[in-house]
């Protein structure tokens, strides 16, 4: 094996192998110094903990690609690949773009103009796409951090990828829609949407091909140690190839259709995100020809082996053992039956990913539903943005792809190893090994909310005082409660709601429909337009409609995404109106899994402000003047800008300044021009935002008064919350809108203020700088875009502000145990 590494490559692996912070890349560099020392395969396996067949796989790589199957190392300047006899030219270069590009690869950060800024340059801007390709790296960094459990771990590795789909199916989508249309307007930072296609190719393939090797060399590796095996169908042993042979003629075979190609047959329509494999066969005349297999989605993506894969034993117990194969490979393994007669020469898997980036005309459409069931049916129908091959697919059959795809050979992407790994999302809820999962916990129902106090009347605990509900930490159950108890009180007269996404199994659209049934008066504006719950939403709107509920759709050119749930009551000779406004949706499963805050209260301004938003929302009116809402796209910019001109002002007036905004995205360039210019006037501007930032933090002279945090860990940070210090006299808001032009102009947004002293010190004491202080999910931007941990200082403990609520809720419960009838 003398020939197998140059000196120079020797010393290049003994560095990745002893400093590399990734595991795979250490692992990968013994696997070949341990070659190269003359070691068996087999004693390599046991060595690094790998299969033979990978540490097989991985010299064969090596042979064939040199340095590049290794992610962080710099392919521009890497030495030509030894020639070995069994070597081959890797052909994926020649069909498709982005291969072998390094982790670390970034677009390059314009320079930015000298001594003076002009806050409309490009440089002062990061671009929105390549700052959400930064969020996912976020995430995936969540798949690598070994705090997390295990079966979590795998659990992010599926998001990064379902979320890379999404970011396809829209983003991507409309960028290529823009090329098509002849669209040249550069975006903030001055790119076209054909440089920004380019530069997100290069990111989007780097942490792609990342997020693989992680899967493949640490993650499947470490699940295995703890009785998880996730098998390739080679790696299979006799009897587990017949049990998996078992399992695809009685459960996969009948449900396969194969699909020919050939003058007789038209290429088979590709249906967006599905997985399938592409056939090479052979007739009895010696003519090759092409057909396609489509995975089932309905079967299993990780097929059991053993008995005892999934769920529960008979006896009850819990099972340690479980092993499954991809269900692909058993297909591939097994295609002759479905091509009886011929020879199957070869199959490739591949996954395309079509353009969902839906662009309704709204003032052609006499009905607004029936454009919406028109579109969500033409979805599967968009033009194709992206397809994922294996690097072993010969190019024959990538140019049958994309020539019948019509593909730019640019949006095909090489990966190595199972493709669409969003299909892990269920292999946690298949296996209950509790200990590899993240610890369960009881969501806390504050007492006076509860049904079960001696006041179980929710409207009377709402009319003594506000309540701030805390999801998922506080229960969502007060909310059902509170929508249940007004559809069967006999002093509700009317219920007035906004549904953006409430999912399928919708306890407040039940409620909704009793309430109906009972005869309340029940207005509910339906968002059609919630992207991928279109279909949900829509089965719930004919349902509301076929119970006498008033439907609206939405607005004209606007989208709805205010949360809010009126009540309206009649209380002796008085009406009082009892409201439910929140940062989040009424879904109540979302609830358990997104951190939002949700509001109930009275305040008869805020209530009336609700009735003329209904107003506005059903019907005609042009009012503006609202008393304590900020409402888009009526006064929300205009009032925020306020805000952040009068902590300037304070600023001047030597009283500090100081701006804490809690959001999921900072993207509008008017918002983050007047947070500079906060910035430079030297107020303090502390931004905790979970995704995009288009803001860069951190340039002396501009925003070195400005930090920016970001927050990824076991639950989805959702809430917004605005803080404004003004001169002490503090001021708090809550809302549903980010900081993007589409939530500030194109859609109905509320933001809330929250008044009461002791829920601002709760928000602002608590809350906020506990987020400000965490030093274990978060990370802090730089000025270039990219982010790094914040580590606690040496001899401090961490600080997590998702575990602190976490804590802080279960001290509540205990508490209450203890004192049960007392209100806290």
């Amino acid at each position: 094996m003398s020939e197998l590494l140059q000196p120079h490559q020797i010393e290049t692996l003994e560095q990745m192998a002893a400093q590399s912070r990734n595991a795979a890349v250490r692992r990968r560099a013994r696997v070949l110094l341990l070659y190269q020392a003359g070691q068996s395969t087999r004693a390599i396996a046991a060595t690094v903990g790998l299969s033979p067949n990978r540490v097989r796989y991985w010299r064969r790589q090596f042979q064939r690609k040199g340095m590049a199957i290794f992610p962080d190392f710099p392919t521009s300047s890497q030495p030509t690949p030894p020639t070995m006899p069994d070597a081959v030219p890797d052909d994926s270069a020649l069909a498709f773009s982005g291969n072998g590009v390094p982790a670390s690869t970034r677009p390059a950060t314009p320079a930015l103009p000298a001594e003076t800024f002009d806050l409309n340059h490009p440089s002062l801007y990061v671009n929105r796409e390549l700052s959400l390709l930064e969020f996912q790296r976020r995430v995936f960094e969540e798949a690598q951090d070994e705090r997390n459990p295990l079966l979590e771990r795998v659990k992010f590795i599926s998001i990064v990828a379902s979320n890379l789909d999404e970011f396809y199916m829209v983003r991507v989508g409309g960028l290529k829609k823009q090329i098509a249309g002849g669209v040249t307007d550069l975006s903030p930072d001055g790119r076209t949407p054909a440089e920004q296609l380019a530069a997100i190719r290069k990111v989007a393939q780097a942490l792609m091909k990342e997020a693989q090797v992680y899967l493949q060399d640490v993650l499947i590796p470490a699940l295995a140690e703890h009785g998880i095996l996730i098998l390739n169908y080679d790696e299979l042993s006799n009897k587990q190839q017949k049990q998996a042979k078992k399992k695809f003629d009685e459960g996969i075979f009948p449900v396969l259709t194969p699909l020919a190609f050939d003058p007789g047959h038209p290429f088979p329509h590709i249906s967006n995100l599905s997985l399938n494999l592409a056939v090479l066969i052979r007739d009895e005349h010696g003519h090759e020809h092409f057909a396609r297999v489509k995975v089932p989605s309905s079967i299993p993506r990780l097929l059991p082996i053993k008995r005892s894969s999934g769920g529960v034993k008979k006896d009850g117990t819990v099972p340690y053992k479980h092993a499954f194969v991809w269900v692909e490979q058993v297909i591939a393994a097994n295609l002759g039956v479905l091509f009886p007669g011929m020879e199957v020469i070869e199959s490739h898997p591949f996954r395309i990913t079509r353009n969902a980036d839906m662009a309704i005309q709204e003032l052609e459409a006499d009905d607004l539903l029936e454009t919406m069931e028109q579109s969500v049916r033409q979805r599967r129908f968009g033009s194709v943005v992206r397809v994922t091959v294996n690097n072993d697919m010969p190019a024959r059959i990538r140019d049958i792809l994309i020539d019948n795809l019509r593909l730019d050979r640019n949006d095909g992407y090489v990966l190595d190893g199972p493709l669409g790994l969003s299909s892990l999302m269920g292999l946690s809820r298949n296996i209950e090994r509790f200990e590899l999962l993240d610890h369960p916990f009881v969501p806390f129902t504050p007492p006076l909310l509860k049904k079960e106090t001696r006041d179980s009347d929710i409207f009377s605990s709402i009319g003594q005082k506000n309540h701030l509900i805390h999801h998922p930490y506080d229960s969502f159950s007060p909310v059902v409660d509170f929508l249940e108890k007004a559809a069967v009180d006999p002093d509700v007269l009317a219920i007035k709601m906004t549904l953006y996404r409430v999912g399928r199994n919708s306890p407040v659209v039940q409620a909704l429909l009793k309430a109906r049934q009972n005869g309340k008066q029940v207005a509910v504006l339906v968002e059609l337009k919630a992207r991928f719950d279109e279909e949900s939403n829509i089965g719930w709107a004919k349902k509301l409609e076929q119970e006498g509920v008033h439907v609206i759709y939405g607005l004209l050119g606007l989208k709805t995404h205010s949360k809010i749930a009126l009540v309206i009551r009649k209380e002796g000779d008085h009406i009082r109106r009892y409201l439910h406004l929140s940062t989040g949706n009424y879904n109540a499963v979302t609830a358990h899994l997104y951190e939002d805050i949700g509001f109930f209260t009275t305040d008869e301004a805020i209530g009336a402000d609700a009735t003329d938003l209904f107003n506005f929302l059903t019907g005609y009116s042009d009012k503006r003047d609202y008393r304590k809402l900020l409402i888009a796209p009526i006064n929300l910019r205009a009032r925020l800008q306020e805000l952040i001109d009068r902590e300037i002002e304070h600023q001047r007036q030597g009283r500090p300044g100081h701006l804490i905004l809690k959001t999921n995205s900072l993207v509008d360039k008017k918002m983050i021009k007047r947070l500079y210019k906060a910035s430079q006037a030297g107020v303090t501007v502390d931004l905790i935002v979970r995704g995009i930032c288009c803001l860069r933090p951190g340039i002396e002279g501009l925003s070195e008064n400005i930090t920016v945090r970001s927050i990824v860990g076991r639950f989805l940070e959702h809430s917004r919350i605005y803080y404004f210090h003004n001169g002490g006299d503090e001021e708090i808001y809550l809302g549903s809108a980010d900081l993007m032009p589409r939530n500030l102009n194109r859609r109905v947004e509320i933001i809330f203020p929250i008044e009461d002293p002791p829920l601002i010190r709760h928000l602002r004491d608590e809350v906020l700088e506990t987020y400000l202080n965490d030093t274990v999910k978060a990370r802090r931007m730089q000025s270039d875009g990219t982010y790094v941990r914040v580590r606690p200082e040496a001899g401090q403990e961490g600080v997590c502000v998702q575990e602190w609520l976490l804590d802080q809720r279960a001290r509540r419960a205990e508490e209450e145990k203890k004192h049960p009838w007392e209100v806290f």
